[in-house]
């Protein structure tokens, strides 16, 4: 048996980081994939190092750490307080390097925090070392942290769906986008589902750019009523893709590219051409593969910073459903009540709702 190494140095990106416990098993194996260690999963961030900085670069950024591993019967803990043996790292570590820069955000509460903003990749590499799988970056850049530079739609396979009925509903997101004359970036979620950004100018609030997102998922509702629905109460989503527009309100975040899951196998949140959605499937991408094909091709949204849209067509069509008494949606029961937000109340449940 092999002695375990009290710690190890990796170049990243010309900087020193130290691993330590690099023998650590992080992911267990699998009947299709080997076991991932700590080393394994720094040299993976690194490995693709160009493509994490691209979605990270100057973002502040919510680290799940993992540090005792992922295992079965492991519990995440929760943004509502839930205690378990991961977490949501939303403000700095103490003891950071000091190559470890920070951005102050404003949660929805209106307290404050200093996030991790990464801005070269060994704060990627040292984040990994402290145990983090993935990465949640806001969609705003440090120099402007209320004002988000992109849209994210989040397609989200309900009981009954897939990644196929979310591949399919994306090609149709993509002709949609295509009217409204913006470029989408497709990427797997890690899971069954598929997230497509969309850079825009940072000179709208987070509201704003909710009701995009709703704008742009009750359109697609209405194109697709038989696949796509933006319903917020799960009694009522049935077997079809949810447009979960809340992935767009402050204080929530998206896995990004490149991101490791914490999964059987460790899959990774892998950037797609649109042609390829057809023909691929979440678990093709993971620690052991991503790298190779990073090698290979490179980052496919390498192209994601070289254009930036309006928002304002989306909120022309917010405008018209709010013409015809479409109003805004629920927040996440976390939040406090919002302006204009409707009542909070399951619809099975709602004594005033009228019954047909």
């Amino acid at each position: 048996m092999m002695p375990t190494l009290p710690e190890t140095i990796v170049d990243a990106g010309g900087r020193d980081v130290r691993v330590s416990n690099p023998d650590r098993v992080i992911f267990p194996p699998t009947e299709r994939t080997a076991a991932f260690t700590k080393f394994d999963i720094v040299n993976y961030y690194l490995a693709v190092g160009e493509g994490i900085m691209r979605a990270l670069n100057r973002r502040p950024t919510t680290l799940e750490r993992w540090p005792k591993g992922v295992y079965p019967g492991m519990v995440l803990s929760t943004r509502e307080g839930r205690v378990g043996d991961a977490f949501y790292q939303k403000r700095v570590p103490k003891g950071a390097p000091e190559y470890v820069e920070t951005a102050q955000i404003t949660f929805p509460s209106g307290r404050r925090a200093d996030e991790v903003c990464p801005t070269e990749v060994a704060v990627v590499g040292w984040a990994a070392q402290m145990g983090t799988i993935t990465f949640h970056p806001w969609p705003v850049r440090s120099a402007n942290v209320d004002h988000p530079d992109e849209l994210r739609l989040d397609l989200d396979p309900q009981p009954g769906t897939d990644f196929e009925d979310a591949a399919r509903v994306a090609a149709d997101a993509r002709t949609l986008l295509e009217e409204l004359g913006y470029r989408g970036f497709p990427k797997t979620s890690g899971g069954r589902g598929i997230h497509i950004y969309v850079r825009i100018e940072p000179r709208w609030t987070f509201t704003d750019v909710r009701h995009g997102a709703i704008a742009f998922g009750r359109e697609l509702a209405r194109r697709h009523p038989d696949r796509v629905t933006t319903s917020w109460w799960k009694e009522e989503r049935g077997e079809r893709i949810f447009i979960d527009y809340n992935q767009n309100a402050r204080d929530r975040t998206i896995a990004s590219a490149y991101s490791i899951r914490p999964k059987p196998g460790a899959p990774v949140s892998a950037p797609l051409e649109w042609d390829e959605l057809p023909d691929v499937q979440p678990e093709d991408f993971t620690v052991a593969t991503m790298p190779k094909r990073f090698a290979q091709l490179g980052d496919r949204h390498a192209a994601i910073n070289e254009v930036s849209h309006s928002l304002q067509p989306l909120l022309e069509l917010y405008e018209r459903d709010l013409a015809n008494g479409l109003g805004d949606m629920p927040y996440p029961p976390d939040y406090p009540k919002m302006p204009g937000e409707p009542k909070r109340v399951q619809p099975s449940r709602d004594r005033d709702r009228p019954r047909s």
